[in-house]
């Protein structure tokens, strides 16, 4: 997190834009300023900070300004919650508020997911930090240590979201892409074609089937002449 005071908010180059990563280059973009701050400048072992959980059941947001990668926060999803982690930004920029706003939005996602617990590392220096959005030290919970820093576990519950996603939505919401659930994907552009149906379905089998055993006959009947050929 950035650590920035609230009246910063609009100071700044340009306005953050923070969205899901979906491509190989927004990942690079993720993996060099995880290198450059957490390897870099706070001496974490490469096999601690790329921890194998990247591609396994985690979305990743990363925050851009005017199209240069300024910061990032992955979230990874469990049974009755979510965690946000590896949240940083970059340190040219961590004046702007850059962390709010990734926060602002990790929590939106979760939240129209259905997920109304959120959880958090935070190091002990900036518990308080976390407070500001609701994620709060868990009581009886002791301080733990990785990476050679001491952090406490902080929870945030919030309301349900009215529009957060269930298994009666519509089919083809569920099939957009992640967090762009509220507008049409590629899937929902795929409806113009129709659907075909079972006997145009079955008769293309059947051809091909046909086209197989023919190809197997011709391929039988080569390989027979040439035995009589040979002898």
């Amino acid at each position: 997190m950035d650590g920035s005071r609230p009246d910063d908010f609009n100071r700044g180059p340009g306005p953050v834009t923070v969205r899901v990563v979906r491509t190989l280059d927004e990942f690079q973009k993720i993996v060099a300023m995880r290198a450059l701050i957490y390897m870099a400048e706070q001496d974490c072992p490469y096999d601690e900070e790329f921890d194998g959980n990247d591609l396994a059941g985690a979305t990743h947001l990363l925050a851009e300004i005017n199209g240069e990668p300024v910061g990032c926060m992955r979230v990874r999803w469990f049974c009755e919650f979510a965690k946000v982690e590896r949240s940083c930004v970059r340190p040219d920029y961590r004046s702007h508020r850059i962390g709010y706003v990734m926060m602002d939005r990790a929590i939106d996602l979760i939240r129209a997911k259905g997920y109304r617990k959120v959880l958090g590392h935070a190091q002990d220096h900036l518990v308080g930090y976390w407070e500001r959005y609701g994620l709060l030290p868990r009581e009886n919970r002791k301080t733990f240590v990785f990476s050679e820093r001491s952090y406490r576990e902080v929870l945030g519950v919030f309301p349900e979201r009215e529009d957060a996603l269930t298994l009666d939505v519509d089919p083809l919401i569920l099939d957009r892409p992640e967090g762009a659930w509220d507008r049409p994907g590629p899937l929902d552009r795929s409806i113009a074609r129709g659907a075909k149906s079972g006997a145009q379905t079955q008769s293309a089998q059947s051809e091909t089937a046909r086209s197989k055993a023919g190809a197997g006959t011709s391929g039988a009947g080569r390989r027979k002449t040439g035995r009589k050929e040979k002898v």
